[in-house]
């Protein structure tokens, strides 16, 4: 029997590395861009709010910095905070839960 977590979907085996990032698609059709730093796993919108290149392409840097691959646009993934341009909207954060050996993103956090 595979694990569920009420109000979240299933997205990926939690394997991941630390900085690793993997893009997956919600039911609902949603893009969202799934990673790992550290110990703490994070989901955020996978288009990037400045040019639509998927985040998952990019790159994770040191202290939870998420640096889209195209332009260079940085993102705080504690919070989707622009921290570096050229974009001038946050990226969308997704609730997570890592349980039984899966990640589960929920539903969007609101920031």
């Amino acid at each position: 029997m595979s694990a569920s977590v009420p109000g979240y979907e299933k997205v990926t085996p939690a394997d991941m590395e630390s900085g690793e990032l993997r893009g997956v698609r919600l039911q609902s059709g949603v893009r969202v861009c799934v990673g790992r730093s550290g110990s703490e796993y994070f989901a955020v919108c996978e288009e990037c709010p400045h040019s639509g290149f998927p985040l998952s392409n990019g790159t994770l840097l040191d202290g939870g910095v998420l640096e889209c691959g195209w332009h260079g646009a940085r993102f705080a993934i504690a919070d989707g905070a622009v921290l570096a341009g050229p974009a001038r909207e946050p990226v969308k954060r997704f609730r997570v839960v890592v349980e039984d050996g899966f990640v589960f993103v929920g539903d969007s956090s609101g920031s």
